[in-house]
């Protein structure tokens, strides 16, 4: 196939990058012309082997942790190389839910450019300029210098910064193309939605009443208070102490969304209540999963 979607993961989000396939299925009419293919982090040997190793990230040394929520992120600079540097490819987080038909992003006309993506929301896209690569539209051609074991490994040589990678700041900006917020629509679930990322992490529907495994941002900047109170609760207490729980979803159609995939999932055979229930079991999935299921009704007929 000269087009595939690639959906990053690790073991703690299994089970949305499951839905997040299902959803780029079976909101097309075109699945006959691309590949969908999830890219789970202990595929690659390369993870395991810097476990608990010190990385450079916004200026600072931090450890390398498998167990953290987006562990996957280096994964999103995999695909030109998996795709032989042919061809084209998307590239989404586990947490990304189409409701439209991903086939319109792939063949669109990138107009000559290497990358299309749309810019961070709040500070990190006003002041950092970053880009958000967790939705990316890529020439594959255009690319032949993302080798990501090799560019994971100057992470750890403090030759490059994780923030500048991730933020496409090491890219010619020429090369990016911008496309629709839409196709990256954080936490906004409307009729103009093509793509919801439920992109606040502590408020994910499946989520909800869990005790919270990800690591806030620390960048040690004289406007961010906040990440200095971060910086020191992780010093003195270790890296998920006193963070809470995920708190629900503000909004019930982002729930009823999610919800109603993971019905569609369970029905197919895709999710089967087996693994669904060890999911919960590790804190992966809120306990009453079930009971949500039963409770969501059938999402309209594509």
């Amino acid at each position: 196939m000269e087009h595939c979607v690639f959906i990053q993961t690790n073991h703690k989000q299994w089970i949305g990058a499951l839905v997040a396939e299902h959803a780029l299925r079976r909101n097309s009419k075109h699945n006959d012309q691309f590949d969908v293919r999830i890219l789970p982090i202990q595929d690659y040997p390369t993870f395991a082997a810097h476990e608990g190793k010190l990385y450079l990230r916004g200026g600072l040394k931090r450890v390398w942790y498998n167990e953290d929520l987006q562990s996957f992120t280096p994964t999103r600079f995999l695909p030109p190389q998996l795709m032989g540097y042919q061809g084209r490819a998307v590239v989404i987080d586990p947490d990304v839910f189409a409701v439209a038909d991903v086939w319109e992003l792939l063949s669109r006309d990138m107009q000559g450019k290497a990358i299309m993506c749309r810019p961070r929301s709040g500070t990190k896209g006003l002041i950092d300029k970053c880009l958000a690569t967790s939705v990316m539209l890529l020439d594959c051609a255009k690319l032949p210098h993302w080798r990501m074991e090799e560019n994971f490994e100057e992470l750890f040589q403090f030759k490059r910064d994780y923030m500048d990678w991730v933020c496409l700041k090491l890219e010619d900006r020429a090369t990016i193309g911008l496309f629709e917020n839409e196709w990256n629509d954080f936490d906004h679930l409307t009729p103009r939605t093509r793509m919801l990322h439920t992109t606040k992490r502590q408020t994910q529907p499946w989520k909800t009443g869990l005790p919270v495994d990800f690591r806030p941002a620390e960048r040690l900047k004289w406007y961010a208070p906040l990440s200095w109170v971060n910086f020191i609760r992780r010093q003195l207490f270790g890296e998920y102490a006193f963070l809470g729980r995920y708190r629900q979803n503000p909004d019930p159609n982002q729930e009823r969304l999610f919800f109603g995939l993971l019905r569609e999932c369970l029905e197919k055979g895709i999710v089967t209540e087996d693994l669904l229930r060890e999911e919960m079991r590790k804190n992966h999935v809120r306990h009453d999963a079930f009971e949500v299921v039963e409770r969501t009704p059938p999402l309209a007929p594509v």
